[in-house]
């Protein structure tokens, strides 16, 4: 019996959630796992797991083993790219992950650049608008945009970014320009319903909040499409900074409100910080920390 093979298998199982689930996962007929399972308990002399018909348990035996098979694989890996060299040279694969519109702005630039200077690594970049569990999901660095709460992750902040009102200067000029968040009740807004209410919006005065109703012609699931409307003149809307900055450079939309904007939100890049950090990740941070806050200072200014 491999028992490597043997707990890499156990631990496929158990985040499955069942031998079934895990067969699907492996492509393994569910009577080699199950068997694979049951050889392991016989050479352990002990039981792991509590099968039902459809999920299983850990014993307490099972959970202490579980646990060591994870530093013990951890352990394996780590000493195979020492051996392939990722300690020793930048090189080999590099997974990313950002929000999909920042993503492509900002960290999408920053990559091709690094791949030129660096030829021998490989990135994989993943735009996502959910977040991602990076030991779970195999993923060496996010970009995370929000106040981070405590954890094991390594963070950098690079920038921040702020929720804006815009508008075109041709509504504007037909509408007249908001003063204060209660002027929103006479104007027309087109909402972002994967940012906020598509029926208020929240702005703040020093400590004070306050949510205005909002009047929305045209609810989108995309910042794209909001602002596109917006740009057509059909109202205002309310976006992210870094997502609007073009149109604002263009003078296609005017920022509204900044008085009363939120407070802002954090852009930090997050790894996981445990043992010894690959040359490939640390010559990316090196690489992209002072561009991403170059850029996101010049699209602040």
């Amino acid at each position: 019996m491999d028992r490597l093979d043997a707990m890499s298998l156990l631990l496929t199982v158990v985040d499955a959630g069942s031998l079934s689930a895990a067969s699907r996962r492996l492509g393994m007929p569910l009577a080699t796992v199950s068997r694979r399972i049951a050889d392991l308990e016989g050479h352990l002399k002990t039981r792991l797991l509590n099968r039902t018909s459809r999920t299983i348990a850990l014993t307490e035996s099972g959970q202490s083993y579980v646990e060591a098979c994870k530093r013990i694989l951890e352990q394996v890996d780590e000493a195979e790219r020492t051996a392939a060299g990722e300690y020793s040279v930048p090189k080999g694969d590099l997974t990313l992950t950002a929000p999909v519109v920042f993503g492509r702005l900002h960290v999408l630039p920053v990559a091709i650049a690094f791949l030129e200077a660096y030829p021998d690594i490989d990135l994989r970049l993943v735009l996502a608008d959910r977040l991602i569990n990076l030991a779970e999901d195999h993923v060496d660095l996010a970009v995370r945009i929000a106040a981070l709460p405590d954890s094991g992750l390594i963070a950098t902040r690079v920038g921040s970014i702020r929720r804006v009102v815009c508008g075109s200067p041709a509504y504007l000029a037909r509408r007249g320009r908001p003063d204060r968040p209660d002027d929103l009740r006479d104007h027309d807004c087109v909402t972002y319903g994967g940012l906020t209410a598509s029926h208020a919006w929240r702005f703040t005065n020093g400590k004070d909040e306050t949510i205005v109703p909002v009047h929305s012609r045209l609810t989108v699931n995309t910042a794209e499409a909001a602002i596109d409307a917006a740009v057509a003149g059909l109202g205002l809307t309310r976006v992210l900074s870094y997502q609007v900055a073009d149109a604002q450079r263009s003078g296609a939309l005017e920022r509204v409100l900044q008085a009363f904007e939120p407070v802002p939100w954090p852009v930090s890049l997050v790894y996981v910080g445990q043992g010894l950090l690959p040359l490939k990740l640390r010559a990316f941070l090196d690489f992209a920390i002072p561009r991403l806050k170059a850029r996101l200072a010049q699209q602040a200014d």
